[in-house]
């Protein structure tokens, strides 16, 4: 499955725990990476992204399916 590609600072979408979720991507991974105890896997084909939300300042990091572009406004 191949996921879509976004940039830094693309507004997203996501379904989380609590409902969905919006926020700005600030960080872009393309290696394995240790977040929040566990690592992640991550690659030039499939990258994950961390996310900064709108309404927190909770981090989240999701991969490219997971995630829907949408209008910051």
């Amino acid at each position: 499955m191949t996921s879509q590609r976004f940039e830094i600072g693309d507004h997203v979408r996501w379904n989380s725990e609590a409902g969905y979720v919006s926020g700005t991507i600030i960080k872009i991974h393309t290696a394995d990476f240790d977040y929040k105890g566990h690592t992640h896997r991550a690659s030039r084909d499939d990258p994950q992204y961390e996310i900064k939300s709108d309404k927190t300042d909770h981090v989240a990091a999701h991969k490219g399916r997971a995630l829907r572009l949408v209008d910051p406004t």
